[in-house]
């Protein structure tokens, strides 16, 4: 079962703002990234066809507390730890941290939270259980990782 994930990226100019710095909003780009090579790397896609019924995960919250500058093509790790899991919620926390200074710094940490849903017939979305098939490959990451 997973617990966590991890990717590896170097800022792109394109994401920096007009001081040269990472624009906030691209961390979250960076936490949707990670989030769906997490669902790659357990054999799932976060739109789900595989499943019956078909399920998808739109975000019911997201957070990001900044507390170091990135710049054009530092070298960061994103890694994503499942927080906690509910019957129809997940919950993610995310630790950005610039690898190439000296020591390895975190330089923000974040949160998702997302809700296993499908659509009826109208399109309307509806909260339902995560499908057991997705559930049991994944736990909750040991509470020293989540600290």
């Amino acid at each position: 079962m997973a617990s966590e994930f991890k990717i590896l990226r170097r800022v792109e100019f394109s994401e920096t703002d007009m001081a040269g710095i990472v624009h906030y909003s691209n961390f979250f780009k960076y936490m949707e990234t990670a989030e769906h090579a997490f669902f790659r790397s357990i054999g799932f896609s976060i739109i789900t066809h595989h499943t019956d019924p078909p399920v998808g995960w739109p975000r019911v919250h997201a957070s990001c507390d900044y507390r170091q500058p990135l710049h054009f093509e530092d070298e960061v790790e994103i890694h994503m730890l499942v927080m906690e899991i509910k019957p129809k919620a997940l919950t993610y926390l995310f630790k950005f941290r610039k690898l190439n200074s000296p020591h390895p710094i975190e330089v923000a940490r974040g949160q998702l939270t997302v809700v296993c849903v499908t659509r009826n017939a109208n399109g309307k979305m509806t909260s339902v259980p995560i499908p057991k098939v997705i559930a049991e490959r994944i736990e909750v990451a040991p509470a020293e990782l989540l600290t």
